[in-house]
């Protein structure tokens, strides 16, 4: 279990190669020296090139300062504006929660958002905006975590250990930098009641053993309540309304009592919700054909390729949708649409 943990915490691509040319040049700065023993001079100089790399080293390597972590608020808006389709509910509160938050310099909790919808609807894309908007390196950032529950919690039997190590991890990581990300993913997965033991952690609390953890962040994704956000849409579009207007008013107790009332998720029954430490539960909703075909436009131009519609909506038209009669909502949402264009381009 630690092992797998503590391979999140990983280098980043940027200083291994930073550390692999300072292991080089110290290695050349130890043979001048050896080869120029009694050559004050070249002995100097080659001890001068140790200490600069060592300078350059420590400068690329990613701190908790400003200098590594800023927030980029228009960054944000853009990417949901432009990259999160079909999903109008989930920009407006993600871009108020996110930026009412880190633009607070003394918050009384941590941010702890909860997004739920089926598969392929953007919550895992909706992470990686925020990491990447927040993080110089992202995703690769050593002060994001990310939590599988079928990788990392595995095995009832282990619940207990899974809970002391999981405290135990956000602790060491918290300490070590305050504006922690830690995403939990695949929430509908994860074993009844692990959730409650970082509880404390989530709290309105300015310290816990000297530690203040109200400037961390936790994203929890989750499959669950997707069937009754899925209703909610399909009602709509029979009664031939607008999805965007859908507001959070018309998902927000189905959702809750879904999540609450599910056991297989890691939320059912938990004191997050009692104690309303969930800030904000983010419906996701099910994705149109239109939406698939945007998705296909925006891999092409990520690929630095003239987008087709031609082929946008061959790769739509190849995905499955429900209700199987009216062909409505992707399966799938766009989940697949990279392995689909590799096919057709």
């Amino acid at each position: 279990m630690c092992k797998q943990l503590e391979s999140d915490d990983s280098y980043t691509i940027t200083t291994m190669k930073v550390e692999r040319i300072y292991l080089l040049f110290y290695g050349i700065s130890l043979i001048s020296a050896c080869v120029n023993a009694f050559d004050p001079v070249t002995t100097t100089v080659a001890m001068g090139i140790g200490a600069t790399l060592g300078t350059i080293y420590k400068y690329f390597q990613e701190s908790c300062t400003p200098k590594w972590i800023v927030f980029n608020a228009t960054g944000l808006d853009v990417d949901l504006e432009k990259r999160l389709f079909g999903q109008h509910i989930a920009t407006r509160i993600i871009s108020k929660a996110v930026n009412g938050f880190l633009n607070n310099d003394n918050p009384k909790k941590p941010l702890v958002l909860s997004l739920h919808g089926w598969t392929g609807t953007g919550k895992n894309f909706v992470s990686k905006m925020i990491a990447e908007n927040f993080y110089k390196e992202g995703m690769d950032s050593s002060f994001v975590h990310v939590f599988t529950s079928e990788l990392h919690f595995p095995h009832a039997s282990q619940i207990e250990t899974y809970k002391s190590q999981l405290q135990q991890w956000i602790k060491g990581n918290v300490t070590n930098c305050p504006q922690s990300m830690f995403i939990f993913d695949e929430m509908d997965k994860m074993h009844p009641g692990l959730i409650d033991s970082i509880k404390p952690y989530l709290d309105y609390y300015d310290k816990l053993d000297g530690v203040s953890y109200r400037k961390a962040i936790f994203i929890f994704l989750s499959n669950a309540g997707g069937e009754s956000i899925t209703q909610t849409a399909l009602e709509f579009w029979k009664a031939g309304r607008n999805r965007e207007e859908i507001e959070l008013a018309d998902l927000e107790n189905k959702l809750t009592l879904s999540v609450f009332n599910n056991k297989k998720s890691g939320l059912w029954h938990t004191s997050l919700i009692d104690k309303n430490l969930v800030d904000f539960f983010v419906p996701f909703l099910p994705l149109e054909y239109k939406h698939v075909v945007q998705c296909a436009l925006a891999e092409m131009e990520a690929r630095d390729l003239e987008p087709d519609m031609s082929v946008a909506d061959q790769v739509a038209r190849d995905l499955m949708y429900f209700p199987k009669s009216e062909r409505v909502f992707s399966v799938t949402g766009c989940k697949t649409i990279v392995s689909k264009l590799d096919y057709y381009v």
